[in-house]
């Protein structure tokens, strides 16, 4: 009787895709900081594989859980520096030197080719050469003066657990309206990341809101002041808002640089409100 030879042994099953979501807050992390995508847990390796349809535009909806994660960094220089009896500017200064060195100085520099663009272009043409432009003009300086300048400010006047309180909602806040400009404003350009990006569905645009006012909540609970979260998102839509008619009435559209400009301009609102509000309770 002849001998069958073995099977071959059947090859390993695929390795399943992870979550979608892991896939959505790791581009929401790579769009926004330079940190690493986390190699280890229900994160490791999302975006070994191609991406999944639409991520791009979902990863939006988790904006402010990293912006959430660069205030709290931006908070741990603000107390560290306190702990070192220096100067509350100098403290708030080191602190969003801290925030920029994460995010890489993303939105400060869509900040400043949006300032160039509007303010220097004599047409929708000129004004998107300017921004595309890597160097600086004398708006896009004036922009970064007071943008820093109005943030370090508001930070300054607060008391320590105040300020960090405020960095880690402001971070979050401050994103949470990019969806909804991403849904309502077509891009302003054919080509570029933004128009690559696409419109994210109203679940997104939701999600992102939602996720603001709970970090914002937890963050101002420590100081058993959750209620001003409310105030503060108001603040931040009002903010994401001027800039979105800005842009419509500018360029007719949203680009990169759009979003950076809107996120600064919100940052620095909710700032100033939470140092006014929580100035009046103290």
């Amino acid at each position: 009787m002849p001998i069958m030879p073995d099977a071959a042994p059947s090859p390993p099953p695929p390795t399943p895709p992870p979550p979608r979501w892991t896939q959505d807050a790791a581009l929401a992390l790579v769009f926004l900081t330079r940190l690493p995508v986390p190699s280890i847990g229900p994160l490791a390796n999302p975006l070994a594989g191609p991406l999944a349809d639409g991520a791009s535009a979902r990863a939006m909806g988790w904006f402010p859980l990293v912006g959430a994660l660069v205030g709290l960094a931006g908070g741990a220089v603000f107390a560290a520096a306190a702990a070192l009896h220096l100067p509350p500017l100098a403290g708030a200064l080191l602190a969003l030197a801290a925030t920029v060195r994460l995010t890489g100085g993303l939105h400060e520099d869509g900040a400043a080719d949006v300032a160039d663009g509007f303010g220097g272009g004599r047409d929708v043409a000129r004004k998107l050469e300017i921004m595309r432009d890597s160097r600086v003009g004398s708006y896009g300086v004036l922009a970064l003066v007071f943008s820093v300048g109005i943030r370090a400010a508001a930070l300054a006047a607060l008391p320590v657990p105040a300020a960090v309180a405020a960095l880690v909602a402001a971070g979050a806040l401050s994103r949470c309206g990019l969806a909804a400009m991403a849904r309502v404003l077509a891009p302003a350009r054919r080509d570029g990341l933004a128009a690559a990006q696409g419109k994210p569905a109203m679940t997104t645009v939701l999600l992102a809101p939602a996720f603001g006012i709970a970090i914002a909540a937890a963050a101002l609970g420590g100081l058993a002041l959750p209620v001003l979260a409310f105030p503060s998102l108001a603040a931040t839509l009002l903010a994401v808002a001027a800039v979105t008619a800005l842009a419509r009435t500018q360029i007719g559209g949203h680009t990169g640089d759009v979003f950076g400009a809107a996120q600064q301009v919100a940052e620095a609102t909710v700032l100033l409100t939470l140092s006014a509000l929580l100035g009046t309770t103290a």
